[in-house]
Order: C-alpha cells, then structure tokens, then sequence
C-alpha cells in the first residue's frame, strides 16, 4: 500500500468529494451572490444593480426583524439546549433497564420531519385551539392563556422551545458519544481521592467534554439561522411578517413576492452572519482555553 502515501494518490481519493462539496455547496453560493447583484424575478434576463439589493436591505425595518427574531431563536435555544440536552446524555449514559430502548425513543423528535414538528406544536401552542390555552381556561387560569404563536412577542420564544424538543436527542447523544470517551480509569482515580459526584462533573466530565459542547454549539448556531419549516407551520411569519425569521423572510421575498435578486441578497447576509457568529464563537473559546 506504498501508492496511498504518495501526494498524487491522496489527492485523487479526494478528488470525488471535492468535486460533490464545490457543486452543492460552493457553486450555489457564487450563483447566490451573482443574483444578489441584479434585479431579477427569476424570468428573463437579470439586470445587473451591484450593491443596491443590500444597500435596500439594509433599510428594510422587516429584514432587522427577522435578524432580530432569529437572535432570539438562537439564544433561548443555546440557554435551554445545551444544558438539557447534557443532562439527558448524563441519564442516558447510566446503566438502566431497557437503556437502549430509551436511546432509541430520545432521537425520535430529530427524525420526525420538521414540518410534522410544527404541525404537532400548533395544536399544543394555537392560541385558539391549543392544547396550553384550552387546558388553562378549563382550570379557570384564562389570564394565564397567553398569544403563544402568531404574536409579535412570545413567538420567537416557542420556535426556539419547538427547535430545543426537536433536536435535543440529536445533541444528547453528541454529548452521550463524547462521555463514552472518558477512561473509566480517570472516574475510578476520582472515587479513589474522595470526589462527590458534583466534583467529578464540573471537574472531569465538563473539561474533558470542552470540544463536544463546541461542536454542538456550532450546530445548534447552524440549526437556529436555517430554520424554515417550523416557522412557516406554526405561523407562516406571520401576522403581518412580525413573526418572520431570516430563512422565511428571504422565501417569502425570493419565491412569494418574486423579487430573486433581493431576496438573493438576503441569503448571502444570512450565510455571512452565521459564519460570523461561528467565527466569533470559536475565536472566544479559542482564547478562553489558551488564557
């Protein structure tokens, strides 16, 4: 096997994969910037304007909503998912009857399709004929029934619960593959010395598990600036676009409204965002760990 270590042949084997990743990824996201520079409807011949797509974004008060709608989203999801989705791993990594069963059962809710998510979660969060608000008003808490979905300010926050349910096996078992790492030497060391349980968690475990909780930070950053179908079951952005979040505004701009080129611009803002916030995550960890 001489030949796998030559230059040519390494190169040759990534060749495929290389081709399929500038394909699918690289080459729609040149096409995508290309039209963000024209005015075009999709029919016809694009009518090239440079940077007045983003210059009219930028002036647009539903954009900086949807921005700042999407923000929520991801940080409810960071403060509820990562934590839970931990603790679930801690659980799931006991010895317990049936332990596969259970494992099995937590990575339902990733498998499900996304727009089946939301359409279960209209019934649980419509403010009409949800299962929350009628359950309230029968107890005689009607001022606890509040406009989960289809308001301007709670809305936000239940796309994010929705997103934390449905992806928190997905994350639980990233955390629950990175435990099975841990050396059971290094848990038996820890008893051996007189460690409680807490200390064996905020001491080992957590330290040791510092490049999990960064993978799956950078999903869930990923996860929250993609989301679509949720939002478009549990309110289709709206009343009015309040509700709108970055990936539903440019749908709504691009293929309802059929203004391809702006709502080109807005997909290449988003995808610039999300690398920026990734970026900056990564770069503030990076610093954390070295100081």
């Amino acid at each position: 096997m001489i030949w796998l270590s030559k230059k040519r042949y390494k190169i040759l084997m990534i060749l495929p994969s290389l081709l399929l990743y500038s394909t699918y990824i690289i080459l729609p996201i040149v096409i995508a910037f290309y039209y963000s520079l024209t005015k075009f409807t999709g029919i016809g011949t694009p009518e090239f304007v440079g940077l007045s797509n983003y210059q009219l974004l930028f002036e647009d008060p539903l954009f900086w909503k949807s921005l700042k709608n999407t923000i929520i989203v991801l940080g409810f999801t960071i403060v509820v998912l990562l934590p839970s989705s931990f603790l679930l791993a801690l659980l799931l990594n006991k010895k317990m009857k049936g332990g596969n069963v259970v494992k099995a059962l937590n990575f339902a809710p990733a498998v499900i399709a996304p727009i089946l998510v939301g359409l279960i979660w209209v019934f649980i969060l419509d403010p009409e004929i949800g299962f929350i608000n009628v359950f309230l008003t029968k107890i005689g808490l009607e001022e606890l029934a509040l406009k989960w979905i289809g308001g301007e300010t709670l809305t936000p926050y239940s796309v994010g619960l929705v997103e934390s349910w449905r992806i928190v096996g997905f994350i639980a078992t990233i955390f629950l593959a990175g435990l099975t790492t841990i050396p059971r030497e290094i848990y038996e060391a820890c008893e051996m010395d007189g460690a409680t349980s807490l200390q064996k968690l905020f001491f080992i475990i957590i330290p040791m598990l510092n490049e999990t909780f960064k993978i799956n930070t950078v999903l869930i950053i990923t996860f929250c600036f993609k989301i679509f179908e949720t939002v478009i079951q549990l309110t289709n952005g709206g009343p009015n676009h309040l509700s709108e979040v970055l990936v539903t505004y440019m749908y709504n701009i691009t293929f309802i409204s059929s203004e391809y080129g702006y709502g080109m611009a807005i997909a290449v803002v988003t995808f610039v965002i999300t690398i920026l916030f990734t970026g900056i995550y990564l770069m503030f960890t990076k610093k954390e760990i070295e100081s």
